[in-house]
């Protein structure tokens, strides 16, 4: 990928405004696309920032609550859970199913139907999440009927699933599960 030259000569403001930006967490913009049940605010986009390749905002699920079946086009999404339990659906028939807590990341490719829930009755759930475009995409798949009883699906790091089991046990102050199911 051939990357732009840099500028030759400073903006006329010498980065002042066209710098390093900080937004302030109670100036963020809920007027982005939004799904039902879960409540959106964008920090970092095209139209505030100039942004021409991510999205950066967080998102907000209600205790014992779970959105609409959905999918972001063409844009890879990251969510990093903040506070809560998310429960992740995601399938033609949102057939699949895993769960995150505080500090884990959550990795959404492009086009993949998907649902987040809320897997605690009395608690929210806040998340930060970043996408790979300038301007937020959020097509609702309010057709898609999901299966009764999702499988479980735990993620297996391909740098490390040749490895076999007595090779990889390590300790680092907290604990992982190291099971492979097939």
């Amino acid at each position: 990928m051939a990357e732009s030259a840099a500028p030759t000569a400073p903006p006329t403001d010498d980065w002042k405004h066209t710098g390093v930006r900080v937004i302030p967490a109670d100036s963020l913009d809920s007027a982005t696309a939004q799904t039902p049940g879960m409540s959106r605010a964008a920090a970092i986009n095209f139209a505030r920032v100039g942004a021409q390749k991510l999205w950066a905002g967080t998102v907000t699920i209600d205790a014992n609550a779970k959105t609409g079946a959905h999918h972001h086009g063409h844009l890879e999404s990251v969510i990093y859970v903040l506070k809560g339990k998310a429960r992740m659906r995601w399938g033609e028939k949102l057939e699949f199913t895993a769960e995150a807590g505080p500090g884990d990341f959550i990795f959404v490719p492009p086009y993949v139907p998907h649902q987040e829930i809320n897997a605690l009755e009395d608690e929210k759930l806040e998340c930060v999440l970043m996408r790979s475009d300038g301007e937020a995409i959020a097509v609702n798949l309010p057709d898609l009927k999901p299966v009764e009883t999702p499988e479980g699906v735990k993620w297996i790091d391909p740098t490390h699933a040749n490895l076999p089991d007595h090779d990889h046990h390590h300790d680092h102050g907290h604990s992982h599960d190291h099971s492979h199911s097939h």
